[in-house]
């Protein structure tokens, strides 16, 4: 038996419809998360620093090739609603033989995606727990959080249908194993 799906309310046709009619200006990027639409200020430069580590040791020790896309606009189901969210990750990777990006549009599913990571910033709230639940909606097996903040870092694995059932947290300066399709150990002394 399938899921229920409720048609989308007037109020969420509207917000997708005014959401999808965006023209953002240029420094700004725009997303719909939970029927809100979020406007945010591109990222300073360690917010890029740490994105930049993690990207060069993925890309070098991933026991499989990776593609990689930077603030890649995912669509996440909504728990049997037809509008879905579009959230934009920091960073997204898919096993290279899938081939995902080419031919993607501006908004992609998110089937075959192997790891989503965020880097905390202006709102780390909304890094912390409703990208983390649209991730875990969207069944996305790993979702990795460096939190500036709190200078730690969290993997989350195990996607259930609102949230992950694994958390695993170290503070920077400690290493984290990424399971497979990953199979590295991720070093995080450059995040100090």
């Amino acid at each position: 038996m399938g899921a229920v799906r409720h048609e989308p309310s007037m109020h969420e046709e509207v917000v997708l419809e005014g959401f999808l009619a965006l023209d953002t200006p240029e420094g700004l990027r725009a997303e719909l998360i939970e029927a809100e639409i979020i406007v945010t200020a591109l990222p300073d430069g360690g917010h890029e620093a740490h994105i930049s580590v993690i990207i060069e040791q993925v890309i070098r020790k991933s026991a499989v090739d990776m593609d990689f896309s930077g603030n890649k606009g995912l669509k996440i189901p909504r728990g049997g609603r037809c509008v879905p969210d579009h959230v934009i990750p920091d960073g997204t990777f898919v096993p290279a033989e899938q081939r995902l990006f080419r031919g993607a549009g501006s908004w992609m599913p998110c089937e075959g995606v192997s790891m989503v990571f965020e880097v905390t910033s202006t709102k780390p709230d909304r890094d912390r727990e409703a990208k983390r639940h649209c991730y875990a909606r969207g069944s996305i097996p790993l979702y990795l959080l460096v939190d500036r903040e709190k200078s730690s870092l969290t993997l989350f694995s195990d996607p259930g249908k609102a949230d992950y059932r694994e958390a695993h947290t170290l503070p920077f300066g400690k290493s984290i194993d990424l399971p497979a399709p990953f199979s590295f150990t991720l070093e995080t002394a450059d995040f100090l």
